[in-house]
């Protein structure tokens, strides 16, 4: 449909806690346009692997990820496209790692974040039923990053130390 511009912090969008994605007969055009918005926008990057409807001034509860061809990917699901995403389990061990966003251009992070986590969805892609993913590595820290943006939370809200644990980023696309 469109590449949208991709809002940055501070926008006030980003710390809004998104509403329910209309799956059924009532809104499920707008729901199929923010989705093929957020595939368009997603795909005009180098590099991104994830993006959330607030990113791009939508205050609906859609995400897509897709890891698939990135060098952390370990028998990626592919293409997801999550409407109304729930984590219904989440690993009790959690790692460290490096995080970067389209929202906050010019920093990275090191976040932490459950090793594991078990999602379930209305799947953008097959006609909206019910779905449910396990999720390890690389690929859940995508998919919790874009469901914390669902939730208003950014990777800064996450950080343990804003002296040691956020960098400028050195590489621009």
């Amino acid at each position: 449909m469109a590449v949208r511009d991709v809002l940055t912090y501070p926008d006030p969008i980003l710390k809004t806690v998104c509403a329910p994605a209309q799956s059924g007969s009532g809104d499920r055009e707008g729901t199929e346009r923010v989705i093929a918005d957020l595939l368009d926008t997603m795909g005009s990057f180098d590099h991104c692997v994830g993006l959330a409807a607030p990113q791009i001034g939508e205050t609906v509860r859609i995400a897509v990820v897709d890891i698939t061809g990135h060098p952390k990917a370990k028998d990626p699901h592919g293409l997801m496209v999550l409407v109304n995403p729930r984590v219904v389990h989440r690993s009790e061990g959690s790692k460290v790692s490096r995080e970067g966003c389209l929202s906050l251009p010019d920093l990275t992070a090191n976040v932490r974040r459950p090793r594991k986590a078990t999602v379930e969805f209305l799947d953008g892609r097959k006609g909206f039923e019910m779905n449910q993913v396990q999720l390890a590595g690389f690929e859940a820290r995508c998919v919790l990053h874009e469901i914390d943006h669902l939730d208003g939370i950014l990777f800064l809200d996450r950080v343990a130390s804003i002296t040691d644990d956020l960098f400028r980023r050195q590489n621009y696309r």
